[in-house]
């Protein structure tokens, strides 16, 4: 969501912290880059200027100037700024008398039907709390029975449809509802319109005053740009909002609606969704979102990644067949099922820090969902006794295989190659450990060996870079976003710096 901006602020950063002493001129003109990045990036120009504002006299600060890395300083306080103004993280609020009432808003396409879900699948499995949604939506044709879809899809209980009903009589049947069936949280997915209009408007302030809602969620696109500021202003003046969902947060867009929204609205931001499955939704955190916005990754968002994806008893045996030196192409196929549940490669690189600045490096090496995809296909179209003993794999299996998988007979090759490559690494590492990227354990403190082994990086070339052990509280260290850490990647992959340093 963030690309633009991410690489606009990374090259200044980088030509702020090669120049060693800076002088107020300097920082003056690296601001005013600033503004422009965070205006290119569809941030509202008063959110731009309160933000240049606030940094400035920091930045300029003679304990900045004369400090012995003033780049890093001004990055520091950049850093600061973006988490302030995203705001401090606010969970959702429970405290009321069950059922809690939560009401979704939004334009017609936002995504409401679907965040609906995904929040009510969220509350469910970390909270514990039953749930019953309800559609409130009798414009958009099947908005109902997609609710209803969704609602089997996570098992969780829908409002039964009754046809003819007016929004505000929906609402209220399912309050009702949630009392005596002993539900702890109703959520109402409101209808949508393509724009805010006044009949929208009143609807919503008839359906909040009619249930009274603990939670009034915007949900807005955050591919809208700067139009989604004016719809939160529009919402924020007709209903109480408590806090904003940005969807499509996974996507190419510019991402100055996030910036944006909280200032306008003065609600935070609660959720992103990441992604169309069901389970691809985050809290939103302003601190790591501010990280991963000036390339300082999001170590912390990895390890809870892995330890939301892995499985920990199948990571245990494969952990033990490689101490053992054994090493299958079923044991390789559950770690790409396992490094596909988190996002990919590419997916997880990226919340690496310094991985931001070497985007054309990783997509030359091909690391994308699809690639894991065709490589986990190959596997699944071979016999169980071509994936334990891969030596049978002659010229005819091959062909077999790549008509099974709708692949190439030099894709099955590649496929076998990094088996190869994986499985003698683990022959030789015996009993001497794992590789640290490999079962993901070091990070989360036991001794899981699946996860992302460093095998599977030296089999598309490379090593991977180590990973730190790490307290989830702690996070990436500023001082290390202007070390060697990304060109020392590169060249472990055999690849050419792409000259960060070279202007």
């Amino acid at each position: 969501m963030f690309d633009t901006l991410s690489d606009n602020l990374g090259s200044i950063f980088d030509r702020l912290t090669r120049r060693g002493a800076l002088s107020e001129k300097q920082v003056d003109a690296a601001l005013d880059e600033i503004r422009n990045a965070l205006l290119e990036a569809d941030v509202a120009l008063p959110v731009a200027r309160s933000f240049i504002e606030q940094v400035r006299p920091l930045a300029v600060g003679s304990d900045v100037l004369k400090s012995v890395t003033p780049g890093q300083q001004v990055i520091k306080i950049v850093n600061d700024a973006l988490i302030e103004m995203l705001g401090a993280p606010a969970a959702l609020n429970f405290d009321a008398v069950p059922p809690v009432v939560m009401m979704m808003v939004g334009l017609q396409g936002s995504g409401k039907t679907t965040s609906t879900a995904k929040i009510a699948k969220h509350i469910t499995d970390t909270q514990k709390r039953k749930v019953l949604m309800a559609s409130l939506d009798t414009q958009r044709p099947a908005a109902m029975q997609q609710l209803a879809v969704l609602g089997t899809q996570t098992e969780i209980d829908t409002l039964p449809i009754v046809d003819g009903q007016a929004p505000v009589d929906i609402a209220k049947r399912a309050v009702e509802a949630a009392k005596l069936g002993g539900f702890d949280v109703v959520m109402l997915d409101t209808a949508g319109r393509t724009n805010a209009d006044e009949a929208l408007m009143a609807e919503m302030a008839a359906i909040e005053k009619a249930a009274s809602p603990k939670e009034v969620l915007l949900v807005a696109d955050a591919l809208t740009g700067q139009e989604a500021v004016t719809i939160a202003g529009q919402f924020a003046a007709r209903v109480s909002l408590t806090g904003i969902m940005l969807t499509r947060a996974d996507g190419d867009g510019r991402g100055g609606a996030a910036l944006s929204m909280r200032y306008v609205t003065g609600v935070p931001i609660k959720f992103l969704g990441v992604g169309e499955a069901i389970d691809r939704l985050e809290v939103f955190d302003p601190q790591r979102l501010a990280n991963r916005i000036l390339g300082m990754g999001d170590v912390v968002g990895l390890v809870e990644k892995a330890a939301e994806t892995m499985d920990a008893e199948k990571a245990e045996k494969i952990a033990a067949r490689m101490k053992k030196g054994q090493f299958t192409l079923d044991d390789m196929a559950e770690q790409l099922k396992q490094m596909q549940a988190m996002g990919g490669m590419s997916g997880v690189l990226s919340m690496l820090p310094g991985m931001g600045k070497m985007k054309k490096q990783l997509a030359a090496l091909n690391m994308d969902e699809r690639e894991l995809l065709r490589q986990a296909a190959i596997v699944s179209s071979m016999t169980s006794a071509e994936r334990d003993t891969p030596k049978l794999m002659n010229a005819s299996r091959k062909r077999r295989v790549a008509g099974g998988s709708g692949t190439s007979v030099q894709d099955v090759n590649k496929v076998l190659k990094m088996h190869r490559q994986m499985a003698d690494m683990m022959k030789k590492m015996g009993k001497g450990g794992f590789p640290d990227m490999g079962g993901m354990a070091d990070m989360l403190g036991g001794n899981m060996g699946g996860g992302m082994p460093g095998g599977m990086a030296s089999g598309m070339g490379g090593n991977m870079p180590q990973m730190p052990k790490l307290d989830p509280k702690n996070l990436p260290d500023l001082s290390k976003l202007g070390g060697d850490a990304p060109a020392d990647f590169l060249k472990g992959l055999g690849l050419p710096d792409s000259g960060s340093k070279k202007k």
